[in-house]
């Protein structure tokens, strides 16, 4: 039944990080704010990727709101790289710290919102039948939210338990003593392996891509160690909003080639006990020039055989397809080490690919494998999925999905050629999943609404992306990733990963503080690139 609500000034799709600062800043500016979400709760990623193992790859002092000083200093991490259900539970307390969810309606999963152009403003419909109309609407749907399952022959006929790691059940599955076979290797296969494999009898890993995981070396934070946190969170926080990551590590000052040989073991060891994505920051440029690359590669793979004991699992699982670091480095906790259990088996797809799924298992070219559950954690349609996935239709009624079939094309990540008022956050073009994603949320709301207000105070009903400007945007982002190494790669990243789906760089490679001191020269320009019209 459809349920009319009255007019707003901003609706924000999504509750993760960017939804709840656009909520909550909304407000303070007097905005009349309606927040849409699917979910029963807030939470965003964080809500729904329950899978077991799942973690974040950022530390958790970094990884969390900077705006409010008293919010930092309440809340207390555990952990040096906090799980899903602590992550969840922060943003929980965010919420009702600060009343944002009388600002939601939740269970509202938006499926579609169209432009009016003389009334210049968005009506928005939800699978429920709510309609809304706003001036403004930001899509803060996520980078990684649209789940990815892959089309393979009989998938629908298993018989057994079917769970994706992207849409994991709060209601905890029972694998104990479960034959069970994950499908994917990327993080969440990486993360949640080692956890199912501590219950299930048996575990068959069926990997189509190498990818590189290096070890958390996470722990528990103590008093003291959360002490000394908070006496250098202010230059902490200083170091990760100019830096080229949003976190305060950088690399190596001494460039490769002026280090020592015998000495570059000794910066790689170092990267690698600080954990997972950091590695890749072992050096500068070291996903940008082949040489340091391949000796970070080197590197890895001694450390590879010291954790797995069978040769032909160390040759099964060592990448060979990518520059390490192109494909976001995995964070995992006994990946490797899990495959030296003797009811853990891998299946090389590339070797043995998959003939089709049937009633009771899994057939590849070499046999029929028997599996009580299958567990996808195959990924998402990364950075356009969450948006093509609803029928937003701009002026003239074209529709993103039919304006990106070629390649997505912004304006900063921001804004869209043909959609006026619709601003996407982490949007393809930004630096998002690229840097740390809470600050980045921050950063992209607060552009956001200071657009709106710059609108409001100077009599501008609308805001849209030039066409030339937001290619001309598009373009430096692609000329500065086909500069480094990332290009070789087949990752989500590049939407590879999706059949069909064009190949594109899609962050922003540049760097976090790069791209802010872009931005904030747009908008010092009177948001030069953006058509502001009054009605």
């Amino acid at each position: 039944m459809t349920q009319n609500t009255s007019h707003h000034d901003l609706v924000v799709v999504g509750a993760g990080f960017a939804g709840i600062y656009t909520a909550i800043h909304a407000e303070r500016m007097g905005l009349a704010v309606l927040g849409l979400e699917a979910g029963s709760d807030v939470g965003g990623t964080w809500y729904w990727n329950r899978y077991p193992g799942a973690r974040c790859d950022v530390e958790s002092i970094d990884y969390s709101f900077s705006f409010d000083p008293e919010l930092q200093r309440e809340w207390r991490w555990s952990e040096r790289y906090a799980t899903q259900p602590e992550i969840l539970r922060y943003l929980q307390h965010v919420a009702d710290r600060f009343d944002v969810r009388r600002h939601y309606r939740f269970e509202e999963r938006v499926v579609a919102a169209d432009w009016d152009d003389a009334a210049q403003h968005w009506t928005v419909r939800t699978d429920r039948g709510l309609v809304a109309t706003t001036r403004w609407l930001v899509m803060a749907t996520g980078s990684l939210s649209a789940p990815h399952l892959p089309d393979l022959p009989g998938r629908d006929t298993f018989a057994g338990e079917v769970l994706m790691t992207a849409a994991w059940p709060k209601t905890e599955p029972d694998l104990a003593g479960k034959r069970v076979a994950v499908i994917g290797t990327g993080s969440s296969g990486v993360q949640s392996i080692p956890i199912i494999a501590q219950s299930a009898a048996e575990v068959v890993v069926y990997q189509r891509t190498a990818n590189y995981s290096v070890p958390a070396f996470n722990r528990a934070i103590d008093d003291d160690e959360w002490a000394q946190e908070l006496e250098q969170l202010a230059q902490r926080r200083d170091l990760s909003w100019n830096g080229l990551a949003g976190s305060p590590w950088t690399s190596h000052p001494v460039p490769f080639e002026d280090v020592d040989e015998a000495d570059r073991d000794a910066v790689f060891g170092e990267a690698w006990q600080r954990g997972g994505v950091l590695f890749a920051k072992a050096f500068q440029r070291q996903t940008a020039d082949p040489v340091i690359n391949d000796a970070a590669r080197v590197f890895f793979e001694r450390r590879l055989a010291e954790m797995v004991a069978d040769p032909q699992t160390i040759a099964d699982l060592t990448p060979d397809d990518h520059p390490i670091g192109t494909k976001r480095i995995c964070t995992d906790s006994g990946y490797y080490e899990t495959f030296n259990l003797p009811h853990v088996h891998l299946v090389n797809l590339r070797r043995d690919p998959i003939v089709a799924v049937t009633p009771t298992g899994i057939t590849t070219e070499s046999g029929h494998r028997e599996h009580d559950v299958i567990v996808f954690a195959t990924g998402f349609d990364a950075m356009t999925g969450a948006l093509t996935s609803i029928d937003v239709r701009g002026r003239d009624g074209r529709l993103v999905r039919d304006e990106w079939k070629d390649g997505p094309v912004t304006l900063l990540g921001l804004g869209l050629p043909g959609f006026p008022n619709l601003l996407s956050l982490n949007g393809p073009g930004c630096p998002s999943v690229l840097s740390n994603m809470a600050l980045g949320a921050e950063q992209q709301g607060d552009y956001a609404l200071r657009l709106i207000a710059y609108c409001d105070e100077h009599g501008f009903t609308s805001a849209e992306a030039r066409a030339d400007a937001a290619q001309a945007w598009t373009d430096h982002s692609a000329e500065l990733a086909n500069a480094t190494l990332f290009g070789a790669a087949r990752s989500w990243y590049t939407g590879a990963n999706i059949e069909g789906k064009a190949r594109g760089f899609l962050p922003y490679i540049g760097g976090f503080r790069p791209y802010i001191e872009k931005s904030e020269a747009i908008a010092a320009d009177g948001y030069r690139g953006f058509v502001l019209s009054e009605r």
